[in-house]
């Protein structure tokens, strides 16, 4: 039977992956590593610097293969996704198909395989729809959660009280009601639209590698120069990725 592992790989820091995730990624016949296509170059030769560094087996070797765009155009969001995770799911089909007789093979995926990622449900997808006869492991790795977290020198949660972990479109939609909400995928700046002022936030993007930008303060204060600095980076490196946590209220109320 083939195998494949989907292993995480952090948020673009090599010093990021684990014992486990390095083993894994030697064991593998094949790593196949995405390319995003123009603009996003980074995100691959990050990746590429990571296999150079850590794999060590002179078997293995790196496929390479193109991530198609989602189609947005008169579909709902969970059609586009649905249907954009179907043309995923052939890819990965065919390479798996290629890897030979009881051969292994990884997809590194960034941050932790668990969050905000789906790599893991279209693999069950090629499971289910293929008819390849391969099981596979997940390995997981540091989120942008944790660097975010350590780059700002905070705990993510208030004493005694509950995390929520949303993204953009549904905060924008839903509003600010947990005291501490972690924010992904927000590429419409929903916190510039909270009406609450006095919360606090904790930003940052390339957590994790040398392009890191880290800014906290008062939402009313700071978040119009949180809209500014992520377009002035977005146009400096032609992507982003970002993250937030909005928190309100204190560990200990009376």
């Amino acid at each position: 039977m083939k195998h494949i592992q989907i292993i995480g790989i952090g948020t673009g820091n090599p010093e990021h992956l684990t014992i486990q995730t390095i083993n894994a990624m030697n064991a593998a016949d094949v790593v196949f590593l995405p390319v995003k296509g123009a603009g996003k170059e980074e995100l691959a030769d990050i990746r590429r610097e990571i296999c150079q560094r850590y794999i060590t087996r002179p078997a293995a070797r790196i496929s390479e293969f193109a991530v198609p765009q989602r189609q947005t155009a008169e579909r709902s969001y969970a059609q586009s996704v649905d249907a954009w995770h179907g043309e995923i799911a052939g890819i990965y089909g065919e390479l798996i198909a290629s890897l030979p007789d009881e051969g292994s093979g990884a997809f590194l995926v960034w941050g932790d395989p668990s969050l905000y990622d789906s790599t893991i449900r279209i693999i069950e997808r090629v499971r289910r729809e293929s008819g390849l006869d391969f099981d596979y492991t997940v390995i997981p790795g540091i989120t942008s959660i944790q660097a975010l977290a350590a780059s700002h020198r905070i705990p993510i949660n208030l004493v005694g009280k509950p995390i929520e972990i949303t993204t953009g479109r549904r905060l924008a939609q839903d509003g600010l009601r947990s005291d501490s909400t972690i924010v992904m995928l927000d590429g419409e700046q929903a916190f510039a639209k909270i009406d609450d002022p006095d919360a606090e936030i904790f930003w940052g993007a390339y957590l994790g590698t040398q392009d890191e930008i880290v800014r906290s303060g008062r939402l009313g204060d700071i978040a119009a120069d949180i809209v500014t600095l992520r377009a002035e980076a977005r146009q400096r490196h032609g992507w982003i990725m970002d993250i937030y946590l909005l928190r309100k209220g204190c560990d200990f109320e009376e």
